[in-house]
């Protein structure tokens, strides 16, 4: 853990100063208090939020205007949930330690089919070819949205070094934006070289959420394509937020 808090410090003395995308809140939205968030998406004109946790993982549905639970789903308890992804008209959910994910349909979270992976799952998102994931490393990995296999993977960095610890993942304008583990930064990427573009510093909502909860970190993008707004909240978060972003 020193070496992790060692490593984010660096980062953030890097990154900070560098952050050029500004945000302003448009929107603040309640949030589960037990919802240990670990994907976010939104498709339908609804929010989709996969929740950790051996034992309380679950998929959930929320109203996009005032994130209320609409629809839940509890994935097998003896597995710890993580990132999720659309496809299509269905939804793709990962789990961390286990190798599996899982496809389900989005209209009514009936399980499609199951798949593994090795090595961790953390985030996931998906563009027009692929689904994109991150497995905790600086590292991120392509795979087929129909066979689930691997077809590429870049690693990610910020002027040459490697950016660890990429957690959630989102697709927006050509970029993945991913949240680093125990870090108030959203690295912008370019998905074709791996290079971080630019960052959002969101330091002001993790000191506001964040309390004595150690483990409640920044964790949870969304893009909201018609309405152009990123919407994030963390672990355990109390509120969720819709951004507005400018250079």
């Amino acid at each position: 853990m020193r070496r992790l808090l060692a490593a984010i410090l660096l980062l953030l003395g890097a990154t900070a100063a560098r952050a050029d995308i500004k945000w302003e809140i448009v929107k603040t939205l309640p949030h589960d208090t037990r919802a240990f968030t670990q994907g976010l998406f939104i498709a339908d004109g609804q929010l989709y939020e996969s929740t950790g946790i051996v034992g309380r993982s679950e998929l959930r549905v929320l109203s996009l205007d005032e994130a209320k639970l609409l629809r839940s789903k509890p994935i097998r308890t003896d597995l710890f949930g993580e990132g999720i992804a659309p496809w299509k008209d269905r939804l793709v959910s990962i789990t961390w330690q286990s190798g599996l994910g899982f496809v389900w349909r989005r209209k009514d979270f009936k399980q499609v089919k199951s798949f593994s992976y090795p090595g961790e799952g953390w985030g996931l998102t998906s563009d027009e070819h692929s689904l994109i994931m991150s497995d905790g490393t600086a590292e991120l990995r392509f795979l087929d949205p129909e066979t689930h296999k691997e077809r590429q993977r870049i690693t990610v960095t910020w002027d040459g070094v490697p950016v660890q610890n990429l957690n959630e993942l989102e697709y927006a304008r050509g970029a993945v934006y991913a949240n680093i583990w125990y870090s108030p930064m959203i690295a912008k990427i370019d998905p074709k070289t791996g290079a971080v573009t630019d960052w959002i510093n969101l330091s002001e909502l993790v000191a506001s959420n964040i309390g004595r909860d150690s483990g409640a970190v920044l964790n949870g993008i969304a893009w909201d394509e018609k309405a152009e707004l990123l919407y994030v909240t963390g672990k355990n978060w109390p509120h969720l937020y819709a951004l507005r972003l400018t250079q």
